[in-house]
C-alpha cells in the first residue's frame, strides 16, 4: 500500500469548517448561558424597610451559598437618611441596629453572624466602638477586623459590614 493511499479513520469524516465553526459557536454560547445563570440564579438581594436604603449601585445584602453578605452600614437613621446626632457610641449604635434589620430580612439574625470588619474613622474609638458593639453579639463572638480608614460616606465616624449564616432555606423572614 503506498503512503498517498494510507486514510486516517478521522480524515474519511471531515466537516466543512463552517459546520466545526457553527458547533463550536453554539457550544460557547450555551457555555456562556449556563455561567450567567449559575451566578444569578445562586444569589438573592435583600432589601429591608427598617434600614436605610441603599445609596448607590449595591444591595443591602446578598445571600449566596447559605450565607448572608451585608453591604457596610453607617450609622444613618433609616426614617431620614440622615447620620444620627452624638458621637461615635450614637453611630456605633444605629449601624448595630440597621445590621440586625437587615440580618431579619434576610432570615438571619446577629446571633449568626460569623464575620465583621469594623471601619472607624478615628482608631481612638475603638474602646467606646467596642463597648456598645460587645451589647449586640454573644460568645463564640464573630471573627473580626478592625481597621482605621481616611473617610467614610458623610463622614462618618464608624461603618460595619458582616457576614452570617441564613437560618431559613427562602432567606426570607426567619419563622420563629
Amino acid at each position: 500500500m503506498d503512503s498517498k493511499e494510507r486514510t486516517t479513520p478521522s480524515s474519511k469524516r471531515r466537516h466543512p469548517s463552517f459546520v466545526r465553526r457553527g458547533v463550536f459557536v453554539v457550544a460557547a454560547m450555551v457555555f456562556i448561558a449556563t455561567a450567567v445563570n449559575a451566578q444569578n440564579a445562586g444569589k438573592k438581594a435583600v432589601e429591608a424597610a427598617d434600614a436605610p436604603k441603599a445609596i448607590g449601585p449595591y444591595s443591602q445584602a446578598i445571600i449566596a451559598n447559605g450565607f448572608v453578605f451585608t453591604a457596610g452600614q453607617i450609622g444613618s437613621d433609616p426614617k431620614t437618611g440622615q447620620l444620627v446626632e452624638g458621637g461615635i457610641e450614637e453611630q456605633t449604635e444605629q449601624v448595630l441596629k440597621n445590621i440586625a434589620a437587615v440580618l431579619k430580612a434576610s432570615g438571619s439574625s446577629m446571633e449568626d453572624v460569623v464575620k465583621t470588619t469594623v471601619f472607624l474613622a478615628d482608631i481612638n474609638d475603638f474602646a467606646k466602638m467596642n463597648e456598645i458593639y460587645a451589647k449586640y453579639f454573644k460568645a463564640p463572638f464573630p471573627a473580626r477586623s478592625t481597621v482605621q480608614v481616611a473617610r467614610l460616606p458623610r463622614d462618618a465616624k464608624i461603618e460595619i459590614e458582616t457576614i452570617a449564616v441564613v437560618k431559613t432555606g427562602s432567606g426570607s423572614k426567619r419563622e420563629e
